[in-house]
């Protein structure tokens, strides 16, 4: 079983990210300098000649990465306190797994709960030495904070991954043992996905001198791989992340595989001449049993990623060793040799996995980098008698499918040997034009700002834009806040994102922490136009699907395409759009297409309400009827009406509906009462137009309707008997939305939609104003209108009934674009809802590609002082950007005559959360998610119980039920005045 290299992350000593190190590499680059002074003070250690003594080191040189204290703890959730106390190495592990999953094309919050593994490789923690010695210094947060264990458990822990998850200590093969494990817990099911890295950050000099002391460090701080003029190990530092998957279960949409895992193998060297000296035997088993595992032999290869550390001995030994398993290439190439220890030094704990990396990207770019230091080849190394060639400049591979093989050798004797081959590349054709949503998430508003401004600056104008926005959607729409661009081509992005941000900032932020409450409203007859909706058809095939399936439901009945009349005006028998008998069914196949299509997103109503022939589509939605059912009562709904004598017509006025019955008597009906001041009266022409005098003369707006027949009146009494008769039985569909009544403006069950009900829909009062009251109380925060105008959103902003609602039309009219329906799910995904973009975009459009990497905050710095000469332990110290831990300020308990108020406990609350998670208690406020935003978990939870307790003299507070039951800030505020005895928790002052 093939395993798939789908995605990587790295940061290595010159090269920050992926692209930065295929470009060092290609261009030959060596990332070694002095060493830095945050990280020890060199002249306090080297010694300028040998002997070397104690404590001592023989160079002012490594290879190290910029800045890796800065970490972005806030999006993890974790505390600056906790993130104080943790191994740097775990937060370089933690960013990297992130963004190798991104590179993947894999939207990391979508992994919560899977079968995720983690196996991350390590050697050593320095962070450990430093901070572990301090006994009187240690707390539960420097306690998790350390430990091999945490590297992986973190990942796990952080993005909800419930697969296999481990740290793997075997010395320098660490991390190329973790893909190993990786692989075989792959194929034998105990993961679907895989995350696997390795890192080593040097903070202290302590394997300096150990290399030192045993002859292996190079004086000049660099490996010279195979070179006469390598004089031993060149420590760096770094850390590398992969994804790995089977490739049976490569998603169709997902970007092309940087590699594939053919097989491996691990071993040990076993006694030798000693527990640290390699041995040729040992290294030979290892290369021979993954090239079996493989079904290949060393002659198959094209290029091995070697171990390569620069000592004299341990060349000698690996170029033997290659020599014997894949030395035999009769009518081949020689096996072209390179170690990324040349660039980067020796990585030690992420030094394999730096090495398959490059191997990968070999692979991926089908090119075998130079090998630093082969003008400087070792003749004592024998390699072109071995078949064996170092690469002088960067080496094309041929066509076809490719082999390498990529070696790690630990140091006490723990070898692995991985082979990869070439994945397959898929072309995809390009088709221009298409619309798009491009979307981006973060945890706050300053990471939405970071991350637009990187994905609108990493677009190429002639890259194509569907695919780039379909590539966002699939990997940067997990965050809580969340910010979106509808376009069609990409054109003027940067002044489409400052709009977009403009509009992020007027947000109501509170709000935007429920979860969307979505009510459809269906419109009325009378919205209809010719093209309605085919905008949206010529975008969304998925609507256009829909379209074509409305057609097929009604065309039994109503005898012709339905569609045809919106195309052209006219239906098959030349009947108008506008006549009764063709436009009911048209505004049905619309607005069950538009239903269908925002199902197909994810999107589903928790409410429906519909404006007279509007409910039928409405009670299709909620389940109430069979959408078969409903297009054969909506065709005959609209037979019946249009069958009458044509006669009567309507008038809207501006009258309170308290006020309109004074006008209605015999033929004369209150056809609708639309507001607080908007009525429509039906009846007989002449009688209507009395009403109409009656009206004006007492300065009251009125207009008369363009219709055909006297709705909802008297007149429709002939045929209601008949659509009763012809009305389907109504369904129960357990978790439906609710069902707003037009006839009763309230709430209904399904089981009230009989024949009966739709006579008297027929005949009588549409009560929008007292469904519209009854939606009010349901606070929805999305109202979208399903018809081909906004009509009843305008009646609803009249009414100023459901003010903070945001209403939304996805076909708003005749000058709609087609692109209303995206900025429509774009609003919704906006507020928090999960969309399902697929639908939106064609099949040749749904392709992942390559992004940039999650922008994170590098404001904060949590890292240990530099060490001396002296005791380590002495010199210990960590530096935050937040405040200084300091004593919680006790307020004097409350006598038997008054507790303390509101305003104490929640300033007292405020105190000791910044206390106990290190944050600034200005940046705290009531609507704070206690884990998400504060990182607040059952550590900091027994903190506070048992420190709130003193700071107001209460009794003690139950941990568990902090931790467990409480969400926000101001939930635990609550709690602690309750506990306390404060009366009102509720009014908690302006802080609340």
């Amino acid at each position: 079983m093939e395993i798939d290299v789908t995605g990587i992350a790295c940061r290595f000593p010159g090269a920050d990210g992926v692209e930065a190190f295929w470009d060092m590499l290609l261009r030959g680059r060596n990332g070694t300098r002095m060493v830095p002074e945050d990280r020890w003070w060199a002249d306090d250690f080297v010694s300028p000649a040998p002997p070397y003594g104690t404590g001592k080191v023989n160079t002012r040189h490594g290879a190290f990465i910029d800045d890796p204290e800065r970490f972005d703890h806030g999006f993890f959730g974790i505390a600056p306190s906790e993130a104080a106390a943790t191994d740097i190495q775990q937060r370089l592990v933690l960013q990297a797994g992130y963004h190798a999953l991104e590179d993947a094309g894999i939207d990391p919050q979508s992994l919560r709960g899977s079968t995720t593994g983690v196996f991350v490789g390590v050697m050593s923690s320095d962070w450990g030495a430093l901070h572990l010695t301090d006994y009187a210094g240690m707390t539960p947060q420097r306690g998790v904070g350390n430990g091999y264990c945490m590297l992986a458990n973190r990942v796990s822990y952080a993005l909800d991954l419930t697969g296999p998850s481990m740290s793997v200590d075997t010395a320098c093969s660490s991390s190329l043992t973790a893909v190993h494990l990786a692989a075989g817990a792959l194929r034998a099911g105990e993961c679907d996905l895989a995350i696997v890295a390795g890192v080593n950050l040097m903070l202290t000099p302590i394997l300096s001198i150990f290399y030192t002391q045993a002859g292996l460090s190079a004086p000049d701080g660099r490996c010279r791989p195979f070179a006469k003029s390598g004089g031993g190990i060149g420590r760096g530092e770094g850390v590398g992340a992969v994804v790995l998957r089977r490739s049976e279960d490569r998603p169709d949409d997902a970007p092309a595989p940087y590699a594939t895992v053919r097989g491996s193998f691990v071993g040990q060297d076993g006694r030798s001449n000693g527990i640290t000296a390699p041995t040729r035997r040992g290294q030979e088993r290892v290369i021979a049993a993954a090239l079996r595992s493989a079904g290949h032999t060393g002659a198959d290869l094209h290029f091995v990623e070697a171990h390569g550390t620069g000592t004299t001995l341990g060349d000698l030994i690996e170029t033997q060793a290659l020599g014997a398993t894949c030395g035999d290439r009769v009518g081949r190439a020689p096996l072209v040799v390179g170690s990324v220890k040349g660039n980067i030094g020796h990585t030690e704990g992420a030094a394999g996995i730096a090495g398959f990396i490059k191997a990968c990207l070999s692979m991926h770019h089908r090119t075998v980098p130079p090998s630093l230091f082969a003008d400087d080849e070792n003749p004592a190394l024998d390699l072109a008698e071995r078949n064996l060639k170092l690469a002088v400049s960067a080496e094309k591979l041929p066509r076809g499918d490719l082999l390498a093989g990529v070696s790690s050798f630990g140091l006490g004797g723990t070898n692995v040997h991985v082979v990869i081959g070439s994945a397959p590349r898929v072309r995809r054709p390009i088709r221009r034009g298409g619309i798009g949503v491009l979307t981006v998430s973060g945890n706050d508003a300053a990471a939405l700002r970071r991350n637009l401004d990187r994905l609108v600056a990493g677009f190429d104008p002639t890259d194509h834009w569907p695919r780039y926005c379909y590539s966002t959607n699939q990997v940067k729409a997990g965050g809580t806040q969340r910010i979106a661009l509808v376009t069609r081509d990409g054109a003027d992005l940067a002044g489409e994102a400052e709009v977009a941000l403009h509009r992020l900032a007027r947000r109501n932020e509170r709000a935007r922490r429920r979860r969307p409450r979505i009510a459809f409203v269906y419109t009325g007859q009378g919205s209809q136009y010719r093209e309605m909706g085919l905008a949206l058809r010529e975008q969304h095939s998925g609507f256009a699907e829909a379209l074509a399936e409305a057609d097929a439901l009604l065309e039994p009945h109503f005898g012709g395409s339905v569609v045809r009349a919106i195309e052209t005006g006219e239906d098959h028998l030349g009947r108008s759009l506008d006549d009764t008998v063709v436009a009911q069914p048209a505004l049905f196949a619309l607005q069950y297409a538009l239903t269908t299509t925002f199902a197909a997103h994810g999107v589903r109503p928790d409410v429906v309400l519909g404006h007279s022939v509007g409910e039928i589509a409405a009670c299709a939605a909620a389940g109430v009827l069979d959408p078969a059912a409903a297009a054969a009562l909506v065709v005959t709904r609209g037979a019946l009406m249009g069958a009458l004598p044509a006669g009567g017509t309507m008038l809207a006025a501006r009258l309170p509906a308290e006020l309109a019955d004074e006008f209605v008597s015999g033929p004369v009906a209150l056809a609708a009462v639309n507001g607080p001041d908007s009525v429509t009266f039906s009846g007989p022409a002449e009688r209507i137009a009395e009403v109409a005098d009656q009206l004006n003369g007492r300065g009251v707006h009125t207009r008369e309707l363009v219709v055909s027949h006297a709705f909802h009146s008297p007149a429709m009494e002939p045929v209601g008997g008949e659509l009763a008769a012809a009305a389907p039985l109504p369904a129960e569909s357990p978790g439906a939305p609710i069902v707003i009544s037009s006839v009763t403006g309230t709430a209904a069950e399904a089981a009230d939609f009989t024949g009966d009900y739709w006579r008297a829909q027929l005949l009588g009062t549409v009560d929008f104003l007292g469904a519209a009251r009854t939606l009010a109380d349901m606070e929805p925060s999305h109202i979208i209108e399903i018809g081909p105008r906004s009509t009843l959103l305008s009646l609803l902003a009249a009414a100023d009934l459901i003010p903070d609602s945001q209403r939304i039309a996805p076909v708003p009219g005749a000058a709609a674009t087609g692109l209303d329906f995206a900025d429509a799910l774009a609003a919704l995904w906006q507020w928090g809802l999960d969309i399902d973009w697929r639908p939106l975009y064609a099949e040749h459009d749904r392709v992942v590609g390559r992004l940039p990497g999650y922008v994170f905050a590098d404001e904060e710095r949590f890292f240990a002082s530099a060490a001396t000469a002296g005791p380590l332990v002495h010199t210990q110290s960590v530096r935050t950007a937040t405040a200084p831990v300091r004593e919680v300020a006790r307020v004097p308990p409350a006598d038997d005559e008054s507790q303390p108020d509101v305003g104490v406990v929640h300033r007292a609350v405020i105190r000791v959360l910044a206390d106990v998670g290190g944050h600034r208690e200005d940046a705290l406020h009531a609507a704070a998610d206690l884990r998400d935003d504060l990182g607040f978990d059952s550590v900091q939870a027994m903190q506070f119980a048992d420190r709130i307790v003193n700071e107001l003299d209460m009794p003690r507070l139950d941990p568990v039920a902090i931790q467990d039951n409480l969400t926000t800030i101001a939930d635990l505020t609550k709690l602690v005045a309750g506990r306390a005895g404060v009366a009102h928790p509720e009014h908690t002052g302006a802080g609340i």
